[in-house]
């Protein structure tokens, strides 16, 4: 049924073997690159919650394919090489078709190893970001409320302290009217600073 396969000898049928497996490398590069540039967009977007999960897993995938293709590649490199006496000029003509797309796709795994390690790093940048612009407000308000925490805690006390003018009804006034004046202050210092 498939004697035709076998009429140029068994070298020919290891090539055809080898070339239709290397073929399938192809589309599955194609997804993972598919899959890259998904990943670098919600990096980049932020849109992803929790990215570092999928990205390591890809990098895992690349480290996997570049340990089966490199091994490949410096077998089918001997072939083209012609380094057995059973291969013909021919047949490390076809070799050396099938060696230089293992070349070129295990540069592609490489170049996507770097650029999967390019888009963890942009990621946690953002991550860190975020991080510091929450810490930001968050050390701006404990600094506003730190004086704030200081009058009411005087004023709070049972011992007799400085009244200001209009009488016992007008010190609460009086003290509001302070931490709004300390707030304002602060608030103005921090922007003129930009530190918000």
């Amino acid at each position: 049924m498939h004697a035709h396969i076998l009429e140029e000898g068994p070298v020919a049928l290891l090539h055809r073997i080898v070339d239709s497996m290397i073929d399938n490398y192809a589309p599955e590069l194609a997804e993972i690159e598919d899959q890259m540039d998904g990943l670098e967009e919600e990096a980049i977007l932020g849109a992803g919650d929790n990215l570092v999960r999928p990205i390591l897993a890809m990098k895992r995938d690349l480290a996997a394919l570049r340990r089966v293709l490199i091994p490949q590649r410096d077998v089918v490199g001997r072939l083209a090489r012609r380094e057995f006496p059973q291969i013909s000029n021919e047949m490390a003509y076809r070799f050396r078709d099938v060696y230089d797309h293992l070349v070129r796709y295990s540069d592609e795994a490489a170049m996507f190893q770097d650029r999967v390690t390019g888009i963890l790093e942009g990621y946690l940048s953002s991550i860190s970001n975020r991080l510091n612009q929450v810490m930001k407000v968050l050390t701006v308000m404990s600094t506003i409320f730190l004086p704030l925490t200081v009058l009411t805690g005087m004023w709070g006390m049972n011992v007799p302290l400085p009244a200001f003018p209009g009488g016992e009804h007008t010190q609460f006034w009086w003290v509001t009217g302070i931490m709004a004046t300390i707030i304002g202050v602060m608030l103005a210092v921090f922007r003129r600073k930009r530190w918000i």
